[in-house]
Order: C-alpha cells, then structure tokens, then sequence
C-alpha cells in the first residue's frame, strides 16, 4: 500500500505478540487508527476435546497480549476477542469499527487458505480488503526454488539455498515499537469478548475444562524466559540434543507455533552464532531451516494431508483390523512393552510435549514395528501435541514411515532396544515416566525381558522387533522398485 487509510484491522491467528510483528507493523504504518482481534474459532474449537491445553495455552498468552496492547496505549486501547467462526467474525468487527481493510500473517494450512478466501471474498463485498504477508518463516511459498524454478523436495539441497540466500535483510525485525501512536481506543461495547465481559474468556466460557497442568509458561514472557535459558547452552546444543534425559532442546516450540516469538529473532541468534563457528547454533538454525522446508512442502503439495507424499505409497497395505487397533491402543497408553517407547508416549499423555528423538523413535515404532498407518498416529499426536504444527507434524511422521519428501528409506528401521540403549544409556529418563521399571539395573531397564526380569503391572512386548522388521520389508515391496 502506498496511500493512507483512515482505519484498519489487525487480525491476530498464530503470532500472539506485539513485537517484531508483520501484520501489526504493515497496518500502524498504513492506517491513522489501528485495532487489533483475535478469533476464538468455533470453526476449529468445535474438533477439539473438551480439555486441551492449547486452548488453555492460547487464553493466557491472549491476556498478555491485550496487556501488552493496552501498555502500548497509555490504557486505552488493547485486543477484542471474539468467540464463533471467523469467516463471520472478523466481516463483522471490520463493519462495526468502519475499518477500510483487515490485516492479517499468512497461514498456509489449506483449510487456512480456504478460511482466508472466504474472509477476503465478505470483506470484498463490504468494500474492504484483506492484505496478507509472511511472519510465520523466514522464507515461504516460493522463495526458496531450485535452478529450474520447481519446490525442493529433499532437504539438503533446500538448506544450501536458504543458507545463500540469507542475510540481514530476512532476518531484521519489524519495529512495531515505532508505530503504536496508532493503536486506536477500544469502545466499551467492543471491549469484551461479549458485551459486558471481560476481553478474554475463562476456558469454561466457551465450554472447555480448565487445564491446571500446563508444563510450560504461556505468552511472550514465556517464550523470554525459555530463550534466555536457553541462549547460554547453545553451544552446546549438537551434543546435548538427542538425549531426553537432558535438558537439551530449547522447548521454545509451542511459542514458535502459537508466534509468542519471533521466528527472526531465533534465526537471527543461531546464523550469528552460526557464523562464529557455533556447531551447536548451526545443528539449531539447521532445525529452524527443516521447519521452513516443512512448511514450503505443505504449500506446494497440500495432498500431504491425508496422502502420502510420494503418491505410489499410498500402495502400502497398512495392519488393520482388531489386533492392529489393539496394538494402537497399546501404543497410544505407553503399554508395548518397550520402555523407551512407552516412556515417550506416557511423555506425551502427561505433558502434551515429546522430545523429538522420541518422536522419530514412536514413529519408527508404529508404523514399521506394528505396521498402522501413519495417519493414524498423525492424528493421535495432532490431539495431544501442545506444539502440534501441520507442516511439521505431517513432515516429521511421512519421514519417519518413509513415505514423505526425503524421508528415511523404507528399509532403515529404528531398533528402539538400540535406540534406549544409546540416548537414554542409564535409564533415567524412562524411569521417570515407567516408575514401574525404577528399580530394574540400568542394563536390564532397555528390554527387562532379554535379562530375564518380568515386572508385575508391565507388558512384555506386543511384538518382536526382529519378526515386525522382516513384516515391514514385504510390506513396502509394493514401492521397494519406485
């Protein structure tokens, strides 16, 4: 845009801060008044179980955001929330306030676009328009193409073209600080997210249980104090990542997803650090460039959800049936028999995260140790996940099941006995969360049956990794020759 406007809408998604932020940015430099909303999206609330602690996540870090407004206000202004589906919502907030245009980050999640386009097309018909831009990764869509102007589908190669092609001008912030003098006040019957009410709801508001077990602190304060915990092991990150037992990850996922932090800012630390020879931060900004390629993928090819991204796998003849669903549920309640398996999933019941090695182990362990479809454990973590993101969850699970870009060879198979042995060596971690096993020697605690132990209240293992791996081989002859 290049001439003012009198008035426009900020329209909050997955990028809850008032920092370093496109939209916001686009908008106070554009419009004389500025407001700002967020959609409690019944459209999307309406699949979710009736507890979920992202919900719980998103109402906190909502508060502070509309406390980190209203500061930037002098007290006068702040976040209007509203509860019911976007596609109606945003329309109508746009006409109460008299806005010229909505400005909002893009999301390319295909149900995302298509809510998008239907947004732009009722704002059309009000005469108002909706200008998107990218927040959420450094480079999008086609920013990042190969030689002859296609989507790079194996990661190698992508990183070295995102790795040339990046400098200050990607990673250089938005400063949004400079601008707020146009925030605008909120009237008191837009205040609420219901007339009368205060600006964010309770869970019980919108017919949700309370979750007073959230592991991690919501917010952009959240996402402070885990970067500055984070910031002084760094350099060690290449060597502390793949054990769960350490504190080696930043955690700073959930805050990635949701966009209580600017992706800029981690980038921009780990290539500085990068730089200087870090191989800790470049092991870290290599993670950063995986979650970008993930997400051009999505773009790209939106069949990934729901298909394999190699299509001639779709092919593969997937367990089903009573025994198959039993082992699902085994699998799902921590209860296959392999500890470090079972301690990954009682991880994630209990706390909504998993530590990535873990992830790639329970991947590795559902669809080539008990043969289930990989969409089937796509979804189960797509419910419990508190960082649950599309592009990485559907990436991560087609590598794993070899069936996606890059993705492992079909005929390499995690064995979870060597993978216990080698990242969690003493047992730590999976005494944690099989207190059942706590007493077994750090030898015995990988497979306690091989020792000759059996542990009232445990399983012995559903299947025999050796017999599930030759299964798993025929399995995947339909697609060995493709």
């Amino acid at each position: 845009m290049t001439e003012m406007i009198d008035a426009a809408l900020v329209w909050f998604r997955r990028d809850l801060r008032c920092d370093d932020h496109a939209a916001l940015y686009y908008a106070l430099k554009s419009a004389r008044k500025v407001w700002c909303a967020f959609v409690l999206d019944t459209d999307i609330l309406d699949a979710l179980p009736r507890q979920d602690r992202r919900v719980t996540f998103i109402l906190r870090s909502l508060q502070e955001l509309h406390d980190g407004l209203t500061q930037a206000t002098g007290g006068l202004g702040g976040l209007m929330v509203r509860h019911g589906s976007a596609v109606t919502e945003i329309p109508k907030l746009a006409a109460q306030l008299g806005v010229q245009a909505v400005f909002a980050n893009h999301d390319d999640e295909p149900a995302a676009l298509t809510r998008d386009a239907a947004v732009r097309g009722r704002l059309s018909d009000q005469g108002m328009a909706l200008y998107t831009t990218k927040d959420h990764v450094i480079f999008e869509r086609n920013e990042v193409l190969t030689g002859q102007g296609t989507p790079y589908g194996v990661f190698t190669p992508y990183k070295n073209a995102w790795l040339k092609k990046i400098d200050s001008f990607y990673l250089k912030g938005y400063p949004v600080e400079h601008y707020t003098a146009a925030l605008a006040p909120v009237a008191a019957d837009l205040a609420g997210w219901q007339v009368g009410k205060p600006v964010v709801p309770t869970e019980k508001d919108i017919g949700f249980e309370p979750c007073d077990d959230l592991k991690i602190s919501p917010g952009m304060s959240g996402a402070r104090a885990l970067l500055a915990d984070f910031l002084p092991r760094l350099d060690q990150y290449h060597e502390t990542r793949d054990f769960p037992s350490v504190k080696g990850p930043s955690y700073l996922s959930t805050h990635l997803r949701f966009g209580t932090i600017s992706i800029r800012e981690l980038a921009r630390l780990a290539h500085e650090r990068a730089q200087n020879r870090s191989e800790g931060a470049q092991i870290w900004l290599s993670e950063l460039i995986w979650r970008d390629f993930y997400h051009q993928i999505l773009f790209h090819h939106p069949h990934v959800v729901g298909h394999s991204y190699k299509r001639e796998y779709d092919r593969i003849k997937w367990a089903h049936g009573a025994h198959a669903n039993a082992h699902f549920k085994a699998w799902c309640e921590g209860l296959t028999g392999y500890p470090l398996v079972d301690a990954a999933m009682r991880q994630l019941n209990q706390t909504g995260y998993m530590h990535n090695r873990l992830r790639m182990v329970t991947a590795s362990f559902l669809t080539k140790d008990l043969g289930i479809d990989w969409r089937k454990g796509e979804a189960y973590f797509a419910e419990k996940l508190l960082d649950y993101d599309l592009a990485a969850n559907n990436g991560g699970w087609q590598w794993a099941a070899s069936t996606g870009c890059d993705a492992q060879p079909w005929f390499r198979i995690f064995n979870p006995i060597s993978q216990s042995k080698k990242f969690d060596p003493t047992g730590k971690f999976i005494r944690r969360y099989v207190p059942e096993l706590a007493d077994l020697p750090d030898a015995a605690i990988h497979a306690p049956w091989l020792g000759g132990f059996q542990v009232k209240g445990y399983p012995r293992p559903i299947v025999d990794h050796d017999e599930a791996r030759a299964d798993t081989l025929k399995r995947f002859d339909v697609v060995k020759k493709a």
